[in-house]
């Protein structure tokens, strides 16, 4: 197949998933084209055979308040379907990639127009989508797509219940994760001993330091278990919380344990070498950053929200609790890290589950049955769009 990846090029979810899917895709064979405004970050330097790249301009006008960024998408769009003969168009995020990938099949002048398929990874739902000023919009773009999938069960039924949308016209399709890049056995001891000293627990944060994120209970979780044990903290990414953390570390205390290492697009050997991943979010539609670290063998100590409890399984993987309760979360480390037997069965039990259940190898295939059903429902009419029906 030809295929045109929309995604968001940042350090998130969602774009980590479609960098990952696309690159997969393209080792089997397939011909991908990454659209964004920038080279995705999980992209990379190193040219790989099949795929392609195709920068989304904007422009700036005194008339306008901002650019009009879903116009320019979409323009970007159509000339690489036409170019290309693009089979599908998979847009990661409703708002604004789908609505572009529809405006885009709708101003093709060729006969051959693409399916389009829309992938839901959580605040283009859960916050954005619900807004007023884009409701309509999120709506129209879910229910005109060929075929819709979330990330989990979770956000299938949120989307259905908040958005109106039927259940069953939802396909969940979870994150998948590459086992044989985060694994266990890609510990560095020389990337361990860039952070903690030989006895000194090392403890990981990966997030784009959102609000969403409470990358401040993170901060409050480490200071307690630093009280018990020698350790140390990396902070990973970055992003509108960072300067508030810096301060709460140096009111906690703790500033020389903790280390702020910006965006790193290679984490692997740095979460194999860790021994707890905290992800204390308030929302969470998955949680790939905490597969990534159970496939690398790391227990993860996050919170009941969400699709959370789809990935981490309580008391086996990890452990989930309430949003803000960090001293339980203190607790549930300090049981993990006192003990080695213990955290040596969280250690084996995260990687099995990551490995048995999310690795691309068993998920991804399921988007190349779903780009099919795409095709064949475009091909019945490919000239209209298709209003999905909604909850009464």
């Amino acid at each position: 197949m030809k295929l045109a990846m929309v995604l968001n090029s940042g350090v998130g979810g969602s774009g980590v998933l479609a960098t990952e899917l696309g690159l997969w895709l393209s080792k089997a064979g397939h011909q991908v084209h990454f659209v964004a405004t920038s080279v995705p970050f999980r992209l990379g330097e190193d040219g790989c055979e099949n795929v392609f790249f195709h920068k989304i301009a904007s422009m700036t006008y005194p008339l306008f308040d901002a650019p009009l960024m879903t116009l320019s998408e979409a323009s970007k769009l159509v000339e690489v379907c036409e170019q290309f003969e693009i089979d599908v168009v998979h847009a990661h995020y409703a708002i604004p990639h789908a609505a572009a990938a529809l405006i885009a099949r709708q101003m093709i002048r060729r006969a051959k127009r693409p399916a389009v398929i829309t992938t839901l990874h959580g605040t283009d739902v859960t916050l954005v989508g619900l807004d007023p000023a884009y409701l309509r919009a999120t709506q129209w773009s879910i229910e005109s797509s060929d075929v819709v999938t979330a990330v989990s069960d979770y956000l299938a039924a949120v989307t259905s219940s908040d958005m109106g949308v039927r259940h069953d016209d939802i396909q969940v399709v979870h994150n998948g994760v590459d086992s044989r890049r985060f694994k266990p056995q890609a510990a560095s001891a020389a990337v361990r001993a860039r952070y903690a000293k030989p006895d000194e627990r090392l403890l990981v944060h990966v997030s784009n330091l959102r609000a969403v994120k409470r990358a401040d209970d993170v901060v409050r979780v480490f200071a307690k278990v630093a009280n018990e044990l020698p350790a140390k903290l990396v902070m990973v990414g970055d992003g509108p919380e960072r300067q508030h953390i810096s301060a709460l570390t140096e009111e906690l205390g703790v500033t020389d344990k903790v280390s702020f290492v910006g965006t790193l697009p290679r984490i692997e050997s740095l979460l194999a070498s860790s021994d707890l991943f905290l992800l204390p979010s308030s929302q969470e539609s998955f949680g790939l950053s905490a597969l990534e670290a159970m496939a690398s063998g790391v227990p993860i100590i996050a919170t009941n929200i969400g699709g959370l409890p789809e990935v981490v399984e309580h008391g086996v993987s990890g452990y989930l609790h309430d949003i803000g309760d960090v001293d339980a979360m203190t607790e549930s480390a300090l049981r993990l890290l006192k003990d080695p037997v213990v955290h040596g069965q969280f250690r084996r039990a995260a990687n099995l589950r990551a490995v048995q259940m999310f690795d691309e190898s068993l998920v991804f295939p399921r988007y190349l049955e779903l780009y099919e059903l795409a095709l064949e429902r475009h091909l019945e009419d490919p000239t209209a769009l298709r209003p999905r029906s909604r909850v009464a």
